[in-house]
């Protein structure tokens, strides 16, 4: 950090920096990049075996025409016509149009090939799409739906999405560094020096990506870069913090700057290292979008906290203390923590830690009773924020038509079980109709319609019973299509639920172990951020359910919402306690370090805490509902753990233990 050193490392870390972001290989994206769905479930071993068939590279698009009031014969017609005119424009085989029992819809089939990139799907769905509605008699729609149409309109969601997302963050955090620091451009420095790690922590899993095929979606990298951009803040108003406090120490910028890493560099790897591998232990989760979203997000980290720890300190130094104008900290100043806010506010909440202690933790109980409650398991027309073409088609098409026949339930059978297991589907509660649909040598498919919502609570029970039915007819029978997919993917989640967990506390458990080399530390910390989780879980349903009006969470949302919480949640108790710890072996005060760490962490924990709620917040700009309860629940439980948790629960209860809060350490005796 001496002036030439900086100056070698600023210009080594853009240096690299562009490399990446110039030679990385393009990201790999694909049907499947985003899907919850592993490969050993039934629903997935299913589609793989009716991948034999001669048509198997093909699912249909459903042109959805309907008029109010009802079809008229001309108005079949006119379809009949514009049925010839998809096939013919595009060559592609389009079925005649086949009415509703009640007149009120009509649908045109268009088989499209299922092994097209999004982009030429997306493509050739809105080529069908243009057709179908031209020349058509006034009045009449034409809506495309069917997994084609679904797969194009959910790539839609993503088009632009990268720059919106990152342009909307960082103006929230430039407007949260000018409200923090007070300064017309201190700013700049924390934000492009995290901005430039972002982009380079966004493009390095990309190119991971591209380089061995694994596939990503839009969703895994928008998670990421919010989470990069939030942790490496806060990681840079923690240093920067330090960095302030000890230029009133020393006449050397460079010395106080070495000064500042030291002090802070613990804390920010600690805190960052328990992120990192509570990412890395969703790898372990049978969800490939969740384990997607594990080994991107500890990528990003880790260079998040290498731009932080690395390139900031020598970018912070080259200009000097002006940098801070007009609030410029000399040597020899009064730290103004001793006589600030939150030195009041932890000199209050000590004084009267046993009923503060009852209040604050009930509170939190209060809140989490809301999580019992909680469901998940979104249908698919309720996973966008804004309706597209190919739900609301799906809509118009159960007014006239079973509700699964956009998406029918397929079974996988032997030859010479196909009567037999159509028999038994068939006569599944739930089941519209059911029939062969195409055969090989060695397996032959079963097509069946379900006559309730598709992925509805309805739904996931007759496929259940399916399953029973078939097998118990052909022991070797598996189900699959959406609905089944939409089940698997719950028990999935909520396998992965069961594994990850534990794993992520006992690694938070180990990691405070390390820190504080205090069992009763340790554990009260992870309680109390367990118990934050809880709260904003519970507060996050009752939002979602009452006032939203979605009936369930995504089943991704509550394991996501959890590594995010504890795993950054505690970090503001790691800063909070070691800066603790410090103050304990100067003075061996326990109620007094807790003060002191508060009046010093206080203002830069909460402004780190606002902006990475803040931060979260933006997922909303992207039209998904799993991104949208992600971020009002990480949003909301990190604000519950900078004022609430960290605020007042810890140091009443760190009031509560005295010496023994660090025990079996020395500090203890």
């Amino acid at each position: 950090m001496g002036p030439r050193r900086s100056i070698v490392v600023v210009l080594l870390g853009l240096i690299v920096s562009g490399l990446i972001m110039a030679f990385a290989p393009e990201p790999t994206s694909g049907n499947e990049a985003g899907s919850n769905l592993p490969e050993s479930a039934e629903s997935a071993r299913a589609e793989a075996l009716l991948d034999e068939l001669p048509q198997a590279d093909e699912a249909p698009a459903i042109v959805v025409f309907s008029r109010e009031g009802g079809l008229s014969p001309e108005d079949l017609t006119a379809l009949g016509e514009r049925s010839q005119a998809i096939g013919a424009e595009l060559d592609l085989e389009a079925s005649p149009p086949v009415p509703s029992e009640n007149g009120a819809a009509a649908i045109v089939a268009i088989p499209v090939k299922t092994g097209l990139s999004n982009d030429d799907n997306a493509e050739l769905v809105e080529q069908i799409r243009e057709v179908a509605r031209a020349d058509l008699p006034d009045g009449v729609k034409a809506e495309v739906t069917g997994a084609p149409a679904v797969q194009a309109d959910l790539g839609a969601v993503f088009d632009g999405a990268d720059v919106r997302l990152l342009a909307v963050t960082a103006a929230v955090v430039a407007v949260l560094l000018i409200i923090t620091y007070r300064s017309p451009w201190l700013w700049l420095v924390p934000l492009t020096v995290i901005g430039i790690g972002d982009r380079v922590a966004a493009r390095t899993p990309e190119g991971i990506s591209g380089a061995f095929g694994l596939e990503i979606d839009g969703s895994i990298t928008g998670i990421t870069s919010v989470l990069v951009f939030g942790a490496g803040t806060n990681y840079a108003l923690l240093l920067i913090a330090r960095y302030r406090e000890e230029l009133r120490r020393h006449d050397s910028r460079h010395e106080a700057m070495q000064t500042a890493v030291g002090g802070a560099a613990p804390a920010i790897l600690s805190s960052s290292g328990t992120v990192v591998l509570a990412l890395l232990s969703l790898l372990i989760a049978d969800s490939p979008f969740v384990s997607g979203i594990g080994l991107a997000g500890a990528i990003g980290i880790v260079i998040a906290v290498a731009f932080a720890l690395l390139v900031l300190p020598s970018a912070m130094v080259l200009p000097g203390r002006w940098l801070f104008w007009p609030f410029v900290p000399r040597n020899g100043d009064e730290d103004p923590s001793e006589r600030g806010w939150w030195f009041r506010v932890g000199s209050t909440v000590t004084s009267r830690p046993w009923p503060v202690a009852i209040a604050s933790l009930g509170v939190l109980t209060a809140m989490a009773a809301g999580a019992l409650t909680l469901t998940t398991g979104l249908g698919q027309s309720e996973q966008f924020l804004d309706t597209p073409e190919s739900i609301q088609a799906q809509e118009t098409l159960r007014a006239g038509f079973p509700a699964g026949i956009s998406a029918p339930t397929v079974v996988a059978t032997s030859p010479d079980q196909v009567e037999a297991v159509t028999a038994a589907a068939s006569e599944v509660s739930g089941v519209e109709s059911a029939r062969p649909a195409g055969a090989s040598d060695d397996v032959a498919e079963v097509q069946v319609v379900l006559s309730v919502a598709p992925e509805s609570d309805e739904a996931l029970t007759a496929i259940e019973d399916l399953r029973t039915a078939v097998q118990d007819v052909d022991p070797d029978a598996l189900v699959g299509g959406p609905d089944a997919q939409a089940l698997d993917e719950a028990q999935t989640a909520a396998d992965d639920r069961a594994t990850v967990i534990p794993i992520v506390l006992a690694i938070v458990l180990i990691m405070l172990l390390v820190l504080l080399r205090s069992v009763v530390a340790a554990a009260i910390l992870c309680a109390t951020t367990v118990l934050s989780y809880l709260s904003a879980l519970g507060v996050g349903w009752l939002l979602f359910d009452n006032v939203l009006g979605w009936s369930a969470m995504d089943v991704s949302t509550p394991l996501l919402a959890f590594i995010f919480l504890v795993a950054l949640g505690v970090d503001y108790n790691i800063f909070l306690t070691a800066r603790a710890r410090e103050e304990m072996a100067l003075t061996g005060d326990a109620t007094g370090s807790i003060v002191k760490a508060l009046a010093v962490t206080g203002g830069v924990i909460t402004s780190a805490g606002v902006l990475l709620a803040a931060v979260f917040t933006v997922l909303g700009v992207l039209p998904l509902v799993l991104l949208a309860q992600l971020g009002v629940v990480v949003g909301f439980g990190v604000l519950l753990d900078t004022v609430l948790v960290r605020g007042v629960a810890t140091p009443a209860l760190v009031a509560l233990c005295g010496r023994r809060f660090w025990w079996p350490s020395k500090l203890s005796r």
